[in-house]
């Protein structure tokens, strides 16, 4: 059987998960997997938090903590974040030692193989201190879509920004300090040198990838690619295993593979398997598919600078699907643990029901651009398109089982037929080629409202009671609770082939969490 492995890139490890999180790359994998699972396919969910970036530096100076405490304790954060709102990771990714030793083991087979050259690179510098200042650590001009922000992953135009290449730049260590410009010799990944390859496997992508990110790889492609530093003259981070840049860190975001990679096999290893090692599932002649879920923001590590240490080693599978996400706000701001102007998925799960928090956040999920959390328009969305037309249905089918005396009903051709279609549906909004929350939740609320508005009689209550139970089979995907209640069993089936169904009662959803 083909194997899926279904991978959210984790978080910073600086603070817990807020809906924006939850409403991109999260849900998404989690409702991914689930619909492969219940689908009949193997599939393996890997996630995790990230431990090594330097705004774990920056935000626990900000908040008067030691950085390993801040990681550690934001790590257990997202776990019970995740739990909380029903994402179900296979593996989840944490700082240790063997996390360590295989990044560095995959970066030692990137440099035997000939993907690194010594280089010298610019970067900002204080004499003061004697600090070279690289991501978190700086801010400026982006100086391609000209937004003021940190060097690395640019959030306006998701450009990769070197701290030498921005304008202005300014200390966000001590914004006082004095910023010049000197070079550091550093081992980079000469992005230019896989130009013909990138360009043929995304020319291979284009169908299936989402404007925006079809966007930055054409403008990336238009230009001479950039040396992109793989190790970087700070402290902070996993020490570098080469003795050209002795005293240099394996830079954060150049750790994507051997994270991706490290995640897969944990959920393999979760799943009772043991891979021969942390590269074992990722090797071309496995067979497996990689599809990836992240914020736009991150296109250009997960899908030009991981690509390419792929290509650089060869004989491993690449990326078959980036399925990306714009920003989720809140009430029509961006979330910002710094300002208060947060709302954690545990906060609201302790609120309301984990089902109408999935339903509603793909209902007004990021697919495609920049969307709205309100809690006003969320109790109001969800009663009136979730709550209230499901438990009209519930009483129908109630009553059908009462009056069937809990004997089976027939099932018609035509019942078969529309449970085919309806699964049809929900499973083009699920497939990986083309998956979007927000047409699992359009086509979730529009067959909830056909049963609703179905007058059953007692000639057609078995056909009811049938396209009932397909549609729950369908939704389970989001509605985990409800259909952990009220089926025996989650699979969905290709084709529906039941002549009859004995009707049961269904459970009632509420709008309070009990």
């Amino acid at each position: 059987m083909e194997r899926t492995m279904v991978i959210a890139p984790g978080p910073t490890a600086n603070g817990d998960l807020h809906l924006g999180h939850l409403a991109g790359p999260f849900l998404s994998a989690d409702v991914c997997a689930r619909y492969a699972r219940a689908a009949g396919r193997d599939v393996l969910f890997g996630t995790g938090v990230h431990f090594t970036q330097n705004y774990i530096v920056t935000t626990a100076r900000r908040l008067g903590v030691p950085p390993e405490e801040l990681r550690v304790r934001s790590g257990e954060q997202v776990e019970r974040t995740l739990k909380a709102v029903g994402i179900e990771p296979d593996g989840f990714v944490p700082f240790d030692e063997r996390y360590v030793t295989g990044v560095r083991r995959f970066f030692e087979r990137l440099h035997a193989a000939g993907g690194l050259v010594l280089r010298s690179v610019p970067f900002p510098y204080v004499a003061r201190t004697g600090e070279f200042l690289t991501d978190a650590y700086v801010r400026g001009t982006c100086p391609v879509c000209l937004s003021e922000g940190c060097a690395g992953l640019c959030e306006g135009c998701g450009h990769w920004i070197g701290s030498g290449e921005l304008i202005a730049p300014c200390s966000t260590l001590d914004p006082d300090d004095e910023v010049e410009i000197r070079e550091a010799r550093v081992l980079v990944l000469p992005l230019e040198d896989h130009r013909e390859a990138l360009t043929a496997y995304f020319a291979g992508l284009a169908p299936t990838m989402r404007p925006r990110l079809a966007r930055l790889i054409e403008e990336l492609l238009a230009h001479p690619l950039p040396d992109y530093p793989v190790t970087l003259p700070i402290s902070w981070g996993i020490p570098a295993p080469f003795p050209e840049v002795e005293g240099q860190v394996i830079y954060a975001d150049a750790e994507v593979v051997a994270w991706s990679m490290h995640s897969s096999a944990l959920a393999a290893e979760r799943r009772g398997e043991a891979p021969a090692g942390e590269d074992a599932l990722w090797f071309a002649e496995s067979g497996a598919k990689v599809v990836y879920f992240f914020g736009s923001d991150a296109g250009f590590a997960f899908g030009v600078v991981g690509v390419a240490m792929l290509m650089a080693l060869g004989g491993y599978t690449l990326p078959e699907h980036f399925v990306t996400n714009e920003f989720y706000e809140l009430d029509n701001d961006k979330f910002s643990s710094s300002r208060g102007h947060v709302v954690t998925g545990r906060e609201l799960a302790a609120e309301v029901p984990r089902d109408l928090i999935r339903f509603y956040l793909a209902a007004t999920g990021p697919d495609f651009q920049r969307t709205n959390f309100t809690r006003g328009a969320m109790s109001q969305v969800t009663a009136s398109r979730l709550v209230e037309p499901w438990n009209r249905v519930a009483d129908k089918a109630a009553r059908a089982a009462q009056e069937s005396g809990g004997g089976p009903l027939p099932v018609s051709a035509r019942s078969r037929e529309a449970a085919a279609r309806m699964a049809e549906r929900f499973g083009s909004a699920y497939d990986a080629r083309r998956f979007s929350l927000t047409a699992a939740a359009f086509t979730l609320t529009e067959q909830l409202g056909r049963l609703d508005r179905w007058e059953v009689t007692a000639a057609d209550a078995g056909d009811f009671c049938h396209e009932v139970d397909v549609f729950l089979r369908c939704a389970a995907p989001l509605l985990i609770d409800l259909a952990d209640e009220a089926l025996p069993d989650l699979t969905i089936p290709a084709a529906s082939p039941a002549t009859e169904v004995t009707p049961r009662v269904l459970p009632r959803l509420t709008e309070t969490a009990q």
